[in-house]
């Protein structure tokens, strides 16, 4: 299911759409199903799916620690599939966020087909442009699969063209420049990259990086289609490490506080 039906739905309730992160695999594979189940309960409407590698060049020392969790407990790309396949079941989209060596990996085509059989929505790739993804995009178009490419604050208005006539299902915009990881306040460079975004595209645009609260949510909401939410959770299931009960507690009601927000935004 493409991510798209999920900012139909959002924007026909004249509110923003929330995308919740968490790698799969951690704390392990079952334990990030349960949370990702959780946050889609707490008002999730997608579900971004980390896809743990050795190498994360974007993100922080949050989504690190947890990615390294996932792969010192033994994930597989297989097992990844496995969580979308249990994470679309309850019938919200499942974009997978992935760097691109384990797909290149994995075989492209073969991943395409294996994960549009899972149920998955489509790929967010933070380290490859359109302009270098001939193969993923001819494997996507005949899967039918969301192809999610990144927009930063530094990107000319030609590369926004090229990138968001390139994505489909949505547009990521990253909202602050450098890795993932939540803040207290947001750029004040997202809302003109929305902006110029919107003068190229119908596609609903998503705004991601830095996103703690429920405020900062309301805050991006004002001006985005969607706010993507991923360092604030994962800290959250870190903080109560052995204890799987308080964390997904936790984790309920620290994603209610942004299901709010975007509501209220």
């Amino acid at each position: 299911m493409s991510a798209a039906i999920a900012f139909e739905k959002a924007r026909a309730e004249g509110r923003a759409a929330l995308v919740g992160y968490l790698p799969a695999g951690f704390p392990t594979v079952d334990g990030s199903i349960a949370a990702l189940t959780t946050m889609v309960d707490a008002g999730c409407d997608v579900i971004e799916i980390g896809l743990p590698y050795s190498d994360p060049v974007m993100d922080g020392p949050t989504v690190r620690a947890a990615a390294q969790q996932a792969l010192d407990g033994g994930i597989r790309t297989t097992d990844v599939l496995r969580v979308v396949e249990a994470v679309a079941a309850t019938g919200v989209p499942t974009p997978v966020m992935t760097y691109w060596n384990p797909i290149e990996r994995y075989g492209v085509e073969r991943w395409a087909a294996d994960f549009a059989s899972a149920g998955g929505a489509g790929l967010i790739t933070p380290d490859i442009t359109p302009d270098y993804s001939a193969e993923w995009i001819a494997a996507a178009d005949q899967h039918d699969l969301d192809k999610v490419f990144l927009l930063a604050p530094s990107s000319t208005d030609e590369r926004i063209a090229m990138t968001t006539a390139a994505c489909r299902g949505f547009v990521y915009a990253a909202a602050v420049m450098g890795v993932t990881g939540a803040r207290t306040s947001t750029s004040e460079l997202a809302g003109p990259l929305v902006a110029r975004a919107k003068a190229t595209t119908d596609l609903p645009i998503g705004v991601g990086l830095g996103v703690s609260n429920g405020d900062r949510a309301a805050e991006i909401a004002a001006y985005a289609d969607g706010v993507i939410v991923g360092s604030a959770f994962v800290r959250t299931i870190l903080d109560h490490p052995g204890d799987e009960a308080a964390g997904l507690a936790s984790l309920r009601a620290l994603t209610e506080d942004p299901a709010r927000g975007v509501r209220r935004g």
